[in-house]
């Protein structure tokens, strides 16, 4: 019994002064926090979503904290009022940012564009984009398994059953989690001032296109010709929009032939002019 009692006072005693030695050691190598981190952290929205460039609030916050980035307007979620605010903490000037959003560049749904092959493979964009740029017969289009959505913090972008994510403009912090995403690129930020867009991205001939999608770009200019500003011009059979001249009037919407020119009318519903 009583090599039981010291054997308990030896192994508390060595734990005390573990213990103690810990603590003490703790002290001596503690990294004090920056205090000028916490305050930018508590500006962010904590989101999280990496749009920044950085893991999470919290590096970006370090980052500017230590001088390792002079970026005060990477943070897309956090919106002008927060840019302005780290700005004033770290005494420089505000950027004003203006509000972009994700706009998918393809109009192919199930309806419109075919498959060229069964593909039985992982159910990812990016893996499906290794066999040949993937089963659809557009090579340039939505391959539509969705790697864009899970990685949305948001909730703003969703697969329907027309085979193609659709972006909810209102939710849309222009983060670039779902840009990054797309192994085709055809998901891009874009300003939300700007009310047209094309949902087509192909550069083959029209003749080509009609061959594998019934609402593709076929490259025929009429847009152009008839954009009142000249802000049209035609480069590898798509149009391509000179945005000091644009007025979004919509004209280029309405006389598209294969109705793939988008006006967006209200945030977060875009019609087909």
């Amino acid at each position: 019994m009583e090599t039981i009692f010291t054997a308990i006072i030896i192994v508390g005693g060595v734990a005390a002064i573990s213990g103690l030695a810990i603590g003490i050691i703790s002290r001596a190598f503690a990294v004090k926090e920056n205090p000028l981190k916490a305050a930018i952290e508590e500006c962010l929205p904590g989101a999280n979503c990496g749009g920044c460039g950085y893991p999470g609030c919290a590096g970006y916050a370090q980052a500017l904290a230590d001088g390792k980035t002079t970026d005060t307007a990477a943070c897309s979620p956090g919106g002008n009022a927060t840019l302005k605010r780290i700005a004033e903490l770290l005494g420089t000037d505000a950027v004003e940012k203006e509000c972009e959003v994700a706009r998918l560049a393809c109009y192919g749904t199930n309806d419109h564009c075919g498959t060229r092959y069964k593909y039985d493979g992982i159910k990812t964009c990016a893996a499906a984009n290794l066999l040949n740029g993937g089963p659809k017969s557009c090579p340039f289009g939505c391959i539509g398994f969705g790697d864009c959505t899970p990685v949305c913090k948001f909730d703003a972008i969703a697969m329907d059953s027309d085979g193609l994510p659709h972006v909810n403009e209102e939710k849309c912090t222009g983060c670039g989690k779902c840009v990054t995403a797309c192994p085709k690129k055809i998901l891009s930020l874009q300003k939300i001032s700007r009310k047209v867009f094309l949902r087509c991205t192909s550069t083959d001939t029209g003749k080509e296109v009609r061959e594998y999608c019934t609402v593709g770009c076929i490259g025929c200019g009429i847009c152009a010709k008839k954009c009142p500003e000249g802000a049209l011009t035609m480069k590898d059979n798509i149009p391509v929009w000179d945005w000091s001249k644009c007025t979004s009037c919509g004209i280029c919407a309405e006389v598209c032939p294969r109705k793939i020119i988008f006006y967006q009318g209200k945030p977060g519903k875009e019609k087909n002019a």
